[in-house]
């Protein structure tokens, strides 16, 4: 009945490729959106516009900023001898948030996954590098996820950074075989940052 309807049925069809959107969640969303105001709607629309117009990646860390560089790589009070890396922007943030790390950030935008076409070159590992060649780096902290992806990425860079005689640590304890970073509570991020291992 509502495929009759083009409009309704092309914001579905938009709505339902949002991540753990399904055609259900996506047709209560359209409803939500059919029942606000103009103004309402038009202001989620604007949002989204600024979002893809404003927003970019640091040329440093490739964190999301409007500036470059981001603030936290002019943040003056930070540690340059710790680089945290990272799979994606989000990881970054819920490391933040649990306010255990004040080194420098590294966002690879993924991890490897041959099986996907993910491999070195698509993610930002020769940047890094050239981060680390710069010789004020002491350690790197892999915080890729818990995932066999983001283990696999782990030891490609250990394997890469350890020959420039650089510690490369791993997150320790805490978060659970198989998680992703995005959705570990901040006290567990925490611990897990403070008694990273060897890697």
């Amino acid at each position: 009945m509502l495929e009759s309807i083009p409009s309704f049925s092309r914001l579905v069809a938009e709505l339902s490729k949002f991540p753990g959107i399904g055609k259900k969640t996506a047709t209560r969303l359209a409803f939500y959106l059919l029942r606000c105001s103009d103004s309402e709607a038009l202001s989620l629309a604007e949002a989204i516009q600024n979002l893809k117009a404003k927003i970019r990646f640091c040329s440093i860390c490739h964190h999301i900023t409007e500036d470059d560089p981001c603030r936290l790589c002019s943040d003056l009070g930070r540690d340059d001898r710790v680089v945290c890396v990272v799979e994606e922007p989000q990881d970054l943030v819920s490391i933040e948030r649990s306010r255990s790390f004040r080194g420098r950030y590294h966002v690879l935008h993924g991890a490897l996954s041959p099986l996907d076409g993910v491999g070195p070159d698509q993610l930002h590992i020769v940047d890094l590098l050239e981060r680390l060649r710069g010789g004020e780096v002491e350690e790197v902290i892999v915080a890729t996820n818990f995932t066999v992806e983001g283990e696999a990425t782990a030891l490609y860079l250990g394997r890469l950074i350890q020959p420039l005689g650089i510690r490369v640590t791993r997150p320790a304890h805490g978060i659970p075989m198989g998680s992703d970073l995005e959705y570990v509570d901040e006290s567990t991020v925490s611990r897990a940052v403070q008694g990273r291992r060897e890697l």
